[in-house]
């Protein structure tokens, strides 16, 4: 007997918003935000951050500092931060937030594509820049991968199985599958999932322009003449529990993770594998036991980039073919850009969200149809779509792929 996996938390901070009403309300309205930045490092003058991003002004750590009864955020980086309180609005979505007993026997499975950037750049400016002979004490306990799930852990007094995953741009969906696999498996009754990333660094900024996969306008999923990616950061938490553990004590149920699927291209650091991506997505429909035929919400992976868009539509076409008709295709990185080892939890959040409401949003800056991107999107607004089931892609470099599929509660 495997246990069924509800979701009953739901917490997210990006630059659409810090909380998932307004990430939802401005994704669901068309709204985006992406803007154009121009800075310049206080004090490295030839550093400059100028182009597109979507990136956060502040963060409101209020409710965390109170539930914790004194102000924890202000040592944390940023990415650690964007953790803690969107975890703090996904413990008190779910009711959990209070139950000492239930967050003891917990576990966090947290995913992220780096540790603390901002962290690692006031270092090495100190030191490289400034002149100064040491760094900050704890510039290793802020900067390791792994300081989200120890604060998450050490905030709301977690002491089950805790550690993070790091896979590039699917490390938190991966994290949202193990964390179901869990619950599934009887080892916990109550997992915290998802991931942060704070990459907006002018270090990790020139590291993307080196690569050339950054857009010079701005994020336009499936669309012709799309001309990359668009860096975002923050983060996304979900709470996954028994789906008898949750009914047992009244929890509001969002949706149920049926699905998982998982695999590795074996090919190309940075370039996608239509076959080894397809491989993900026929596992997850195969773990789910549903018929390609399903109506779905299909929340793709859809970076903008020509490459990948391109072969996210071939791994679509060739694993559902003529039913991929009766699906509707989104793709959020439009909105809240690419949060990178956040990005497939807040998409699957935000897809839940979708489904649980009936909605689906547009997909933004759209210029005009690419044959070799032939999807059924929804563009311009909003529109009413009654699906059965959510599936999330999450195609990350170095052909590490994970997709997750879910009904809703």
């Amino acid at each position: 007997m495997t246990a069924r996996v509800a979701v009953t938390g739901l917490g997210c901070v990006s630059a659409l918003g810090q909380t998932v009403t307004s990430n939802w309300s401005r994704l669901k309205a068309g709204e985006s935000g992406i803007r154009t930045l121009a800075l310049v490092h206080p004090d490295i003058e030839r550093m400059a951050m100028n182009g597109p991003a979507a990136k956060m002004d502040g963060l409101d750590t209020s409710a965390v500092d109170a539930y914790a009864g004194r102000k924890v955020t202000a040592q944390l980086d940023p990415v650690a931060a964007y953790a803690v309180v969107a975890t703090h609005e996904a413990l008190a979505d779910s009711g959990l937030i209070d139950d000492k007993a239930a967050l003891a026997d917990a576990s966090i499975i947290y995913g992220g594509a780096s540790g603390g950037n901002t962290t690692i750049e006031e270092s090495y400016v100190r030191i490289l820049v400034k002149g100064h002979s040491g760094v900050h004490p704890l510039t290793i306990p802020k900067r390791m991968s792994s300081a989200a799930v120890s604060h998450l852990s050490m905030i709301f007094g977690v002491k089950g199985l805790a550690f993070a995953i790091a896979s590039a741009c699917s490390s938190s969906a991966h994290a949202i599958a193990e964390a179901a696999h869990m619950v599934r498996a009887g080892r916990t009754k109550v997992a915290i999932a998802g991931g942060a990333d704070a990459t907006l660094t002018f270090g990790a900024w020139h590291g993307w322009l080196a690569l050339q996969a950054m857009a010079p306008d701005t994020c336009r999923p499936f669309s012709i003449d799309r001309k990359g990616m668009v860096l975002g950061e923050g983060a996304a938490t979900v709470v996954l529990e028994d789906l008898d553990h949750a009914k047992a004590r009244g929890a509001t149920v969002y949706g149920e993770v049926i699905g998982v699927g998982a695999s590795s291209d074996a090919g190309h650091l940075t370039a996608p594998s239509a076959e080894g991506a397809g491989r993900a997505v026929r596992g997850a429909y195969a773990d789910a036991g549903i018929a390609h035929d399903t109506p779905a919400l299909v929340s793709a992976h859809g970076t903008g980039t020509p490459l990948n868009d391109k072969t996210e539509t071939e791994v679509m076409r060739g694993v559902l073919g003529g039913d991929l008709a009766r699906h509707r295709v989104i793709a959020t990185k439009a909105a809240h850009g690419h949060l990178l080892g956040a990005g497939g939890a807040i998409e699957f959040l935000l897809g839940l969200v979708a489904l649980k409401e009936g909605v689906a949003p547009p997909i933004l800056n759209y210029l005009g149809p690419d044959p070799e991107c032939d999807l059924p999107i929804t563009l311009g607004a909003s529109e009413p779509f009654e699906a059965e089931a959510l599936v999330s892609n999450s195609f990350a470099f170095g052909g590490l792929n994970s997709v997750l599929i879910a009904t809703r509660g």
